[in-house]
């Protein structure tokens, strides 16, 4: 064994405190594939609740961590995967941060509220060695609202792992038809609502969408736009499922449909197009960048146009046959190689070339 494979990194995966979410399943996938490769020690800083596979080493978040951490002298660098993280080390250990959106600037946030995240967010690159952005699109959100000059900066998008619980057949809530399905936490910045217009003054199919439901307000504006256009008949909120459910609907839906407004990524659009599903997305922030040419666009949210490009698209779908190129493009975002590109990242850092 080589000196590099006995230096020691810190990854804090401390998101991983919130399950069913995007980025709960990026920690997680991160962590389970830096750990097949032996270039580095890698211990997890994580909250003491989560369980990891393998028991790796670990350092359990504290709240008297807050603000500074001071890492022991065995470590060389410190990855904080999140762009607002908590906890922060005190110099000299070595500094990676990931960005993986500005979302607030999108979102219906006061302005002294948005400023206040800008400060946060310019503080962790100002202590940064290297900065990672999870798309082109966030990497020049950044240069755009955000200082990072001098600073080496590096493109590495999500890889995304779709187990496939093919024998798995008992979802919490069955449709009895066809059906379209969305996913993700449910706040306005996801803009569900607008998929209600597809439930009018069309076929039987329903709308099932699910994701954790941290906004009480959100979810009422839902069902009232449900009830004003006659459709709450056609809706199903499913709240949290699990990755054995959240496979059943996406390997069992007639289209994927996601019109967020502020993605940084858009994770469950890769894992309906490695199924070789139909996707339909916004045109707003990393969509069209992560769905390419492969998925098709609401270029606004009018009722009419939306069922135009949803009846247009699944057309085109079926007709052009496009269920195994969809899938080619998805697998091009796989956990193999953004683990690999991390790690050069490390390298870089540490002045540790292969």
């Amino acid at each position: 064994m080589n000196s590099l494979k006995k230096k020691n990194i810190i990854v804090d995966i401390e998101r991983m405190k919130y399950p069913n979410t995007g980025l709960f399943n990026y920690c997680k996938n991160l962590a389970e594939s830096l750990l097949k490769n032996n270039s580095y020690d890698y211990t997890f800083y994580l909250p003491k609740k989560v369980k990891l596979e393998h028991n790796p080493d670990r350092i359990n978040t504290k709240v008297g961590h807050k603000l500074f951490v001071k890492p022991s002298r065995k470590f060389s660098l410190w990855h904080a995967t999140y762009q607002t993280a908590k906890y922060i080390p005190s110099k000299p250990i070595k500094f990676v941060l990931t960005i993986h959106d500005l979302n607030f600037l999108y979102e219906n946030k006061s302005e002294k509220k948005r400023e206040k995240l800008l400060k946060k967010v310019q503080k962790l690159i100002d202590r940064a060695d290297y900065i990672t952005t999870i798309s082109n699109f966030v990497l020049e959100d950044v240069r755009k609202n955000l200082n990072i000059s001098g600073k080496r900066v590096k493109v590495i998008y999500n890889g995304v792992s779709l187990v496939k619980h093919t024998d798995f057949d008992s979802p919490k809530i069955r449709p009895e038809g066809k059906f379209y399905f969305s996913i993700g936490t449910v706040l306005p910045k996801k803009n569900f609502h607008v998929l209600l217009n597809l439930l009018q003054n069309t076929n039987s199919s329903k709308l099932f969408i699910a994701g954790i439901h941290p906004d009480d307000d959100y979810i009422l504006k839902i069902w009232s736009k449900a009830k004003e256009l006659g459709v709450s008949d056609k809706l199903v909120l499913l709240g949290p499922v699990s990755e054995e459910e959240k496979f059943w609907y996406l390997n069992n839906c007639e289209a994927f449909l996601f019109p967020s407004i502020a993605e940084g990524f858009g994770l469950p659009v890769i894992e309906a197009m490695l199924l070789g599903k139909p996707v339909f997305l916004s045109t707003h922030t990393s969509l069209p960048e992560i769905g390419g040419s492969n998925a098709f666009y609401f270029e606004n949210f009018e009722g009419d146009h939306m069922r135009k490009v949803l009846d247009l698209g699944l057309k085109k779908y079926v007709d052009d046959q496009m269920s195994e190129g969809i899938k080619t493009w998805a697998e091009q975002f796989n956990w193999d190689r953004a683990s690999q590109e991390y790690i050069s990242v490390y390298d870089e850092v540490l002045n540790e070339k292969k």
